[in-house]
């Protein structure tokens, strides 16, 4: 941009996934103290999530997204398209976005995904549209409310900061986003059930639509996670306060959640252990 001498009436244009999105939004941040930007998403992932809300930051070695800004684009283009060419991984990867806002706000959704996950998967465009409409509007409604998320908006990351540690004690790159969110969510409805907050039929109703979307709901065999590296890395998660995790949990009927430092953290222990122990069951 330097080089090419735009000045601060330059738009920023971000046409791709997530990652760049978030790339072009963060440079369109800082580039002479922000300039505009648009989003045109092009996978599920970044139409349903990443595109929405001004969110933008890069990876560090030691944490996921540590370096970033909120900077609200001036539009967002979805065309679902451009969906047609996107892998089938990249696709299961966007739709536990998807299954998330069904389980922390909108339970009529999750029960129409579980009704409609065959259509997803197999791109119907009725389906697909329906989909990331409504996924559009709950995160729409909440960073309406909540923009530089001090409080309802951490509610989005339900599973976020399991799998954010999934991500990056595994190697970036091993999982794609929404598949550490999928184990992320399970670890997270695993624990909910520990304290007595969900039943064990909601718990099962998540793994079941995660598998039904192909999504991972464990650690595979090879995994490299250990109890040590969940702790570490959890530890330096963005919504430790004080030096101490405040975690998304769910509570109650579907679609209700509440983000909270005050949980039994025996039960967290027990969780991280039960999942590091399937990798060597």
């Amino acid at each position: 941009a330097l080089e090419l001498g735009l000045d601060r009436k330059s738009t920023f244009v971000a046409l791709g996934g997530g990652v760049i999105g978030d790339m072009v939004g963060f440079a369109s941040a800082i580039y002479q103290r922000g300039v505009n930007f648009i989003q045109i998403p092009t996978t599920v992932m970044a139409m349903v999530d990443s595109s929405v809300g001004g969110k933008t930051g890069v990876n560090h070695p030691l944490g996921k997204n540590m370096i970033g800004s909120f900077h609200q684009p001036q539009c967002v283009f979805i065309d679902t398209q451009t969906l047609s060419t996107l892998p089938d991984r990249e696709l299961q990867s966007g739709i536990s976005e998807i299954v998330k806002y069904g389980l922390i706000r909108d339970a009529p959704f999750f029960s129409w995904q579980e009704s409609n996950m065959s259509k997803l998967l197999g791109r119907d465009p009725e389906a697909t549209r329906y989909a990331i409409k409504r996924s559009c509007e709950n995160k729409a409604e909440v960073v309406q409310e909540d923009e530089k998320e001090a409080g309802v908006r951490a509610t989005l990351n339900l599973g976020h900061t399991f799998g954010h540690a999934i991500e990056n004690g595994s190697g970036y790159g091993t999982f794609l986003h929404g598949e550490g969110v999928s184990i992320g969510m399970c670890m997270a409805a695993k624990m909910s059930e520990k304290m007595g907050w969900i039943e064990g039929e909601l718990r099962e109703r998540i793994y079941g639509i995660l598998e039904e979307a192909n999504l991972p709901v464990r650690l595979p065999k090879d995994s490299p996670m250990t109890v040590e590296t969940f702790q570490r890395l959890m530890s330096l998660d963005k919504k430790v306060a004080d030096g101490k995790l405040r975690l998304i949990l769910l509570r109650g009927e579907l679609g209700n959640c509440f983000f909270t430092g005050d949980f039994d953290v025996d039960a967290l222990q027990e969780t991280i252990e039960e999942f590091v122990k399937e990798i060597s069951a």
